[in-house]
């Protein structure tokens, strides 16, 4: 209508429209990034170092010659990867649910 368009005019121009800065990320180092992640969820380097010790034990005792004990340790570092998987697994669940917030 043509009386909008008037008092629109009578305004005067549009505010000029300034551009945003955009956000500045730090750069993250390996270490920092590590750092980080450890704390988001601490039982995935505590279910890769229960996994690492328990088959250095196990290739230990492999070389040794102790058949029985190497077994055991074969078997319970498939016992600790499945640990650090489902901690892996458990704290993707646990980021997807915080940014759905």
């Amino acid at each position: 209508s043509p009386s909008v368009r008037a008092a629109a005019m009578a305004a005067g121009p549009p505010p000029r429209l300034e551009p945003r800065p955009l956000p500045v990320f730090s750069e993250e180092g390996f270490g920092d990034k590590f750092l980080r992640k450890t704390r988001e969820n601490p039982l995935v380097p505590l279910g890769c170092l229960c996994t690492v010790g328990v088959l250095t034990y196990g290739l230990i005792s492999f070389k040794r010659g102790n058949t029985r004990q190497s077994q055991l340790m074969m078997r319970a570092r498939i016992l600790a990867q499945g640990f650090t998987f489902a901690a892996l697994l458990g704290g993707m669940v646990v980021t997807a649910m915080k940014s759905r917030k």
